[in-house]
């Protein structure tokens, strides 16, 4: 998934593109950096893009996305770290999902038939879809039966140990030690296939997927202004760093100016005002129904 070029609409943002030539248009003769070539300076600009996404000037999507047939999502190309997973209420506000790690996503290996006791090297590490009783099984549907069978199972066992609240007709809390914090749906993180495990009922269909995107995928990256110099500091540094004829203290001098320049960029771009903080102190003093 590749972003728009948003660099026309706004002025908070240049392009890689732009960073490059400026930083070229700025190099003389005598610089330790003078040579070097157009794509390694691409490189290391893709590489502290990637590195400040992580930390200073992090890229936040939120995506609609399905839910397949088989409970999962696939999580897009450009996924870094999951923010938060859940579905649109009917008043705008998205309705968190708890994350479940309990969900099983295990995957059974097929053995090869052809050698007794050897696996097939040729052999993927794929679900068994044949089951004895009904014969052929789709492999996303195998699963969804198994965890459907467990809660139902679940369910059964213990409605000898649920307490009925005659006033309100049961419904919450009632089971000790089975958890609380009441959310529509929950899900785990499946990385090892690339996509999100959901349990949410069949009703759901779409869920919003809030997420930290790595900016350096995107076909035409973008730059926040607040860590342009920073970036350029990261170029410099970088190409020091791996060049023998660039004395130790020039070096030292670059990283040094390009950790100020971090510094700086983080600072202005997490700036958190006088009012933020009363909003913070005064949170603890409203007055709510306990619950």
């Amino acid at each position: 998934m590749a972003y728009e070029d948003i660099s026309q609409n706004g002025m908070n943002y240049i392009t890689l593109r732009q960073l490059i030539n400026d930083y070229i248009i700025t190099l003389d003769g005598d610089d330790y950096t003078a040579n070097a070539s157009d794509s390694a300076i691409r490189n290391f600009a893709l590489r502290g893009i990637r590195e400040f996404g992580f930390d200073v000037t992090s890229r936040v999507k939120s995506l609609k996305l399905d839910v397949h047939s088989n409970g999962t999502v696939i999580l897009p190309d450009d996924y870094v770290d999951l923010i938060k997973v859940g579905i649109i209420g009917s008043d705008g506000i998205v309705r968190v999902f708890n994350q479940n790690k309990n969900i099983n996503y295990s995957r059974q290996i097929l053995q090869d038939s052809t050698a007794e006791g050897v696996d097939s090297p040729d052999v993927d590490d794929t679900i068994s879809t044949t089951d004895s009783a009904s014969g052929p099984l789709d492999i996303d549907s195998n699963l969804i039966l198994d965890r459907d069978n467990a809660k139902s199972a679940t369910s059964s066992n213990n409605d000898s140990y649920v307490f009925e609240n005659f006033m309100f007709q049961g419904g919450l809390g009632r089971l000790y030690g089975s958890g609380g914090a009441k959310a529509p749906g929950s899900y785990r993180v499946n990385l090892d296939q690339n996509r999100l495990e959901i349990d949410a009922g069949n009703s759901t269909s779409e869920i919003v997927l809030e997420y930290i995107a790595d900016e350096a995928r995107s076909t035409n990256p973008v730059i926040h202004i607040y860590a342009e110099e920073a970036i350029r500091s990261y170029i410099y540094y970088k190409l020091c760093e791996r060049k023998s004829t660039v004395p130790g203290g020039e070096k030292s001098r670059a990283r040094a100016e390009y950790y100020n320049e971090r510094r700086k960029a983080k600072a202005r771009l997490g700036n958190f005002t006088k009012n933020e903080a009363l909003k913070v102190l005064r949170k603890n003093f409203m007055q709510a129904p306990k619950y």
